[in-house]
C-alpha cells in the first residue's frame, strides 16, 4: 500500500521552494506590473496630448466633481474595509473577515452606480467619446479603470465564497491577500485618474 508523504515545506498554498514566495503572490505582483505599464501607457498618452494639444478642449463643465469625489471616499474606504478583512482572517475572525470583505464589494459596486450615473448623464447630452479628444481619453480611461472595478469586486466576491465552509476557508485563505493587493492598485490607478481628468 502507497503511504503518503507530508508536503516538503515552503510548498503550501502554492510556495514556489526555489523562490519562498508563494506561486499566488509573485504571479499576482507579476500581474500587476503587467498593470502598471498599462496605465501608465495610457495615462502617459493623456498627459503628452493634452500638454501637445494647443487648445484642449477640456471636459466644459460636463464633469460632476462632486460625484467624482465621492467616488474617490468610496475606494478609499473601500481600501481600508480590504486591510480590516485580512486583519479579520489573520485573527481567525472568519465571520468578521467576512463582513469586511462584502462591505469592500459593496463600496466598489457604489463606485460603479456612480460613475454609471456620470455616463449616463453625459449620454443624454450626447457627450461620446467621439465628442472631441478630451472624452475620448476620459471614456477610455474610466472605462478600463472601470472593468477593473468590476474584475476586483468579482474576485472579492469569490473569495468571500470560499469564507462559508471554515475547512475551506483554511486552505484558501491567503487568497484573500492578493485580492486585497489587486484591490489596492485599482484604488491608486483612481487616485492618479481623478485630479487628472476632474481638477486639473
Amino acid at each position: 500500500m502507497a503511504h503518503a508523504h507530508a508536503a516538503p515545506a515552503g510548498t503550501m498554498h502554492g510556495v514556489s521552494t526555489s523562490t519562498g514566495v508563494p506561486n499566488g503572490k509573485l504571479g499576482m505582483w507579476l500581474f500587476l506590473a503587467s498593470e502598471v505599464m498599462f496605465f501608465t501607457g495610457l495615462i502617459g498618452a493623456y498627459i503628452i496630448l493634452r500638454m501637445s494639444h494647443p487648445q484642449w478642449p477640456g471636459p466644459e463643465g460636463h464633469l460632476n466633481v462632486g460625484m467624482g469625489t465621492i467616488n474617490t471616499l468610496l475606494l478609499i474606504g473601500s481600501s481600508v474595509t480590504i486591510v480590516l478583512a485580512l486583519a479579520a482572517s489573520q485573527r481567525e475572525e472568519i465571520s468578521s473577515a467576512r463582513g469586511w470583505l462584502l462591505l469592500t464589494a459593496l463600496l466598489g459596486s457604489g463606485f460603479l452606480v456612480i460613475k454609471g450615473i456620470e455616463y449616463s448623464a453625459k449620454l443624454s447630452h450626447h457627450i461620446v467619446p467621439g465628442t472631441n479628444i478630451f472624452w475620448a481619453c476620459y471614456y477610455t480611461l474610466t472605462g478600463f479603470h472601470g472593468l477593473h472595478v468590476l474584475g476586483g469586486i468579482l474576485f472579492n466576491l469569490f473569495v468571500l465564497s470560499r469564507t462559508a465552509s471554515a475547512s475551506v476557508w483554511a486552505d484558501q485563505r491567503h487568497r484573500l491577500e492578493l485580492a486585497g493587493l489587486y484591490w489596492h492598485f485599482v484604488d491608486i490607478v483612481w487616485i492618479f485618474l481623478f485630479p487628472l481628468l476632474y481638477l486639473f
